[in-house]
């Protein structure tokens, strides 16, 4: 069976309901006779009509009336409530691991179902909040729609790939509806003009999104103007119509004008009849328009209306590396540890619980790592390696480690020419399994390296704070701080290679604070330099300064309360020719080279000095070592 163009499916609906009475209210507007083909039809006693007079005549305009045998019916079509809800069985998103989705994480949610749940729960410019990043889906999502969002997770694996998958996406670029597009759109799908309000691009307001008329009897009834798109295309149809009957002396009626031209029809007849039925079709496409648009809607949310001119990369966002300072430790079990045990690095046996405590504790452990490992840096030739790391009875220094200075780089083997092998001694400071080492932990630490006649002090730990960053030496003693991996969680699960970043020395980043005049309004601006990142040589003992070449990125934060670091201002300096070939890449677009130079830069932009007084900045390496420094801005 071939189908015409434009024919719809549709059923006949009861036309009539229960009536109170023939001359009793309401029934009474609604019990009248309809012409419809020539014919008067009339509702028998005991029912009505479901719409008067006025709603009948505009029913019969938009073709929605048919006769029947003894009366009429509505002409219901399968579109006229296309959308249908969505149950608590979801069999369409792809099962556990939807093929649509890049596998990248072992236990990884297909986006259609973080999706529909986000959807059905959230508006945009909401916050979700996801504990358990894995791949990122969540915060993939949240992106993507235009929520706030927070995911968390105990593994740096885990962060990495979702801070990939972030970086490296690519959205439709959604219309808003609180902008000029949006009341153009709006207006566009309502068939009515243009807001003239002020907008001002606020994503809490939605995006402008698809819709799915909810056509009733009621709405085509009350829709005023049909009867205004009928009389404009009467006065171009009438004419057309006795044209028609003049050329074949007839007299037809709009509804027995035949579909079709008879071939035997003189050129003139035929023309009048096409162009009769050319108009007869506009008309009633542009009656179901208005039905369309006058009618009650469903908003598909999931179906917001891009603008394909534009792309949208994910917003700033920041990756924050935190210690609790609370938390409940639990064993390889799941089993629940005694929180005192915890903080002082006491671990049970593999099989225990409770009290029952290894005599290998959390220190003990470290040191064991340490010395197979040592302390990495920027540069693997800066490697500090260890020829002897023993433990050391003290408040603070919980070890006493040996390596070589100057004669052998470190202990690398590698010969430093016109230098001496000298042995130097290093205190061990070794931070709380749970927690964060504080600046008056290092100060304590170094005093007690300098009385113990340590000639550096290293510093392992998990994280620590905003202030010990700016803590760099006491007297002779030089503070090194090593960052411990993550993987050290693991305990005695985590094989001792001897390779990995286990424990890595990130230096002081070099800043300068610089004069960049004054604004629009008066104030003084100022901007902020990167020189490098200061860099402890273990083959000298010096500290010398790596160049911006040397960082991945750099963060700014212009105005730092001491408590979050907010990314303001973001710089790539790198040291690849082509900072923008791996960007054209990802987004598959063209990247205006002069806006992308701004940062690809080792000095930022111009920025007001901070009301707090301080701006906070954030270097990251090649290695994806990070470190924070405070300064104090007059």
């Amino acid at each position: 069976m071939v189908r015409d163009e434009g024919a719809r499916i549709y059923r006949q609906d009861n036309m009539t309901s229960q009536s109170v009475g023939r001359d009793k209210g309401e029934g009474a507007a609604s019990w009248f006779p309809v012409l419809i083909e020539g014919e008067s039809i009339l509702p028998n006693n005991r029912v009505r009509w479901k719409t008067n007079e006025i709603g009948m005549e505009r029913l019969i305009k938009a073709s929605r009336l048919e006769k029947t045998a003894n009366s009429i019916s509505y002409v219901r079509y399968i579109d006229d409530y296309a959308a249908m809800p969505v149950n608590n069985f979801w069999d369409d998103i792809g099962g556990v691991q939807s093929r649509l989705d890049p596998k990248v994480y072992v236990v990884q949610t297909p986006t259609t179902a973080i999706q529909r749940c986000l959807l059905m729960a959230t508006d945009p410019g909401d916050l979700v909040l996801d504990p358990t990043c894995g791949s990122g889906t969540t915060a993939y999502v949240a992106e993507q729609w235009g929520r706030r969002w927070i995911t968390m997770d105990t593994s740096r694996v885990a962060l990495a790939l979702a801070r990939t998958r972030i970086m490296a996406a690519r959205f439709p670029w959604y219309i808003l509806a609180d902008s000029p597009e949006g009341q153009r759109k709006e207006a566009e799908e309502t068939r009515t003009a243009p807001k003239t309000t002020p907008t001002k691009g606020d994503i809490r307001q939605g995006f402008v999104y698809e819709r799915i008329p909810r056509i009733t009897l009621k709405s085509i009834a009350n829709n005023t103007e049909i009867d205004v798109i009928w009389e404009r295309f009467q006065a171009e149809l009438e004419p057309l119509r006795a044209r028609l009957n003049g050329t074949l002396g007839t007299g037809w009626e709009e509804w027995e004008i035949p579909h079709a031209a008879d071939p035997a029809w003189a050129p003139e007849a035929r023309a009048a009849h096409a162009a009769w039925w050319e108009r007869r079709i506009a008309r009633q496409r542009e009656i179901d328009a208005s039905i369309a648009a006058k009618a009650e809607v469903e908003y598909l949310f999931d179906k917001p209306y891009p603008d394909p001119s534009r792309v949208r990369v994910a917003g700033p966002f920041t990756v924050e590396s935190l210690s609790p300072h609370r938390t409940l430790a639990v064993g390889a079990d799941d089993e629940l540890v005694d929180l005192l045990d915890a903080a002082e690095g006491r671990r049970a046996a593999p099989g225990r619980t409770g009290g029952q405590r290894d005599a290998a504790d959390f220190p003990a452990m470290v040191i064991e790592h340490l010395k197979a490992a040592g302390v990495q840096q920027a540069h693997k030739a800066d490697r500090i390696t260890f020829t002897s790391l023993v433990s050391w009875p003290g408040a603070f220094v919980a070890a006493e480690g040996r390596y070589v200075e100057g004669g052998q780089d470190a202990g690398t083997g590698e010969g430093a020419a016109g230098s001496e092998a000298k042995e130097r001694r290093a205190g061990i400071l070794i931070g709380p399994e749970f927690g964060t080492v504080s600046r008056p932990d290092l100060v304590a630490a170094a005093r007690e390296a300098a009385d113990a006649g340590f000639d550096v002090l290293i510093a392992c730990a998990f994280n620590f704070d905003a202030h010990a960053s700016e803590f760099e030496k006491l007297g002779r003693i030089k503070v090194l701080k090593a960052r411990m991996n993550a993987d050290l969680h693991m305990g005695g699960e985590l094989k001792a290679t001897g390779s990995g970043n286990l424990f890595v020395v990130f230096g002081e980043p070099d800043i300068v604070v610089e004069d960049a005049g004054k604004d629009a309004a008066g104030a003084p601006l100022i901007r902020v330099r990167i020189r490098g990142v200061d860099i402890f040589k273990p083959s000298t003992g010096e500290v010398e300064s790596g160049g911006p070449e040397t960082i991945a990125v750099w963060f700014l934060d212009t105005d730092y309360d001491r408590e979050s670091f907010f990314v303001r201002h973001a710089y790539f300096p790198g040291a690849s020719s082509d900072p923008y070939k791996a960007l054209k890449t990802t987004l598959k677009a063209e990247i205006d080279a002069e806006a992308w130079a701004t940062l690809n830069s080792d000095v930022s932009r111009p920025f007001p000095k901070p009301r707090s007084g301080r701006i906070a900045v954030k270097v990251i390496n090649h290695l994806g070592d990070e470190v924070m420094k405070v300064f104090q801005v007059g």
